[in-house]
């Protein structure tokens, strides 16, 4: 096994696991990809080094800098994790009402939390990062929303990677939050195998369902205007909160994989692909781990009962 120089060479080359069976269909494989295995535990950390990096190659960011950005967990861990290697300071935005251990891991890499209101979710904290971002400019606002090395990263990585890994893909799924993954990851699968269908996940518009979006809920990030979501999306299908709980815990009873509650999500919407197609092989992606979540009892209380608390904490 090689030596590595640095854990951020890490990033990336995540593994896909069969959990075929949780389909619905004999014909229909479904297949996750396992973000949770990047060094800081998320997806996220492919497009916090991407951000990094082609800040650094601009000279916006220099040694010492400090950097603000809005979170509601996963890019603020990443980021805090590269910052203290890089020797930035991060300012991460984050909602109030998100798991301690979120706060936590924060804390330890050494990033500065600014509370933004829970009830306002991780569009309040975009609000108030980007009023920070204004009134400081010497700060270095990323903003993962719209900064094009998001959906980059993984045109350039994650995309490769599933169809090195899975030639035979047909469906792709994928939460749709920041859309750096379902626009990077689509637009590569499209342009390379244009019959492969990209399918997104939200939550019913109304609902709170933190790290998804629904487009219709009043902000629509950037990226996914700018990189053609529309044509690059086939679908999207709507996926409830209970749905979401009732898949994750099904991923790690039937497949033992601990995973976050935005990956139930997806997985839930790779089941509603699955039960309308005799045949194919979905790839859907597993955000991360499930340790940020414990201590909501996601994992153990009555799913009933996580579900009503779903406006006091942010789960996602």
């Amino acid at each position: 096994m090689a030596v590595y120089g640095s854990v951020l060479e890490l990033i990336g080359e995540t593994p896909i696991v069969d959990v075929s069976q949780l389909s619905p269909k004999p014909g229909v494989r479904i297949l996750a990809k396992l973000e949770g295995q990047n060094p800081a535990g998320s997806v996220k950390d492919r497009i916090a080094m991407a951000m990094v990096s082609a800040a650094e190659a601009e000279g916006t960011l220099t040694p010492g800098s400090v950097i603000i950005e809005p979170s509601s967990g996963n890019t603020g861990i990443a980021l805090a994790m590269i910052s203290r290697i890089r020797g930035y300071h991060l300012k991460v935005v984050l909602p109030q009402n998100v798991t301690t251990e979120r706060r936590d891991l924060l804390a330890a890499y050494g990033a500065e939390i600014i509370p933004s209101p829970g009830e306002e979710g991780s569009n309040g904290a975009v609000r108030l990062a980007e009023k920070l971002a204004a009134e400081n400019p010497e700060w270095v606002f990323l903003y993962q929303y719209g900064n094009k090395a998001n959906p980059t990263a993984h045109l350039t990585g994650t995309g490769p990677e599933i169809l090195r890994d899975v030639p035979e893909i047909t469906h792709f799924v994928a939460g749709l939050g920041t859309s750096g993954t379902l626009m990077g990851v689509g637009r590569y699968l499209k342009e390379q195998k244009p019959s492969v269908k990209v399918y997104a996940v939200e939550p019913p518009s109304g609902e709170r369902v933190e790290g998804l979006r629904n487009l219709h809920d009043g902000y629509i990030p950037p990226i996914f205007d700018d990189w053609g979501g529309m044509d690059i999306l086939d679908g999207k299908r709507i996926v409830r909160p209970i749905d979401s709980l009732t898949w994750t815990r099904r991923l790690v009873e039937d497949a033992g994989i601990f995973a976050g509650i935005s990956s139930g999500a997806a997985l839930a919407g790779a089941v509603k692909i699955a039960e309308r197609i005799d045949e194919g092989v979905i790839v859907f992606v597993v955000c991360d781990g499930g340790w940020k979540y414990l201590s909501t009892g996601a994992y153990s209380e009555p799913i009933e009962t996580i579900v009503e608390t779903l406006d006091d904490v942010i789960y996602f």
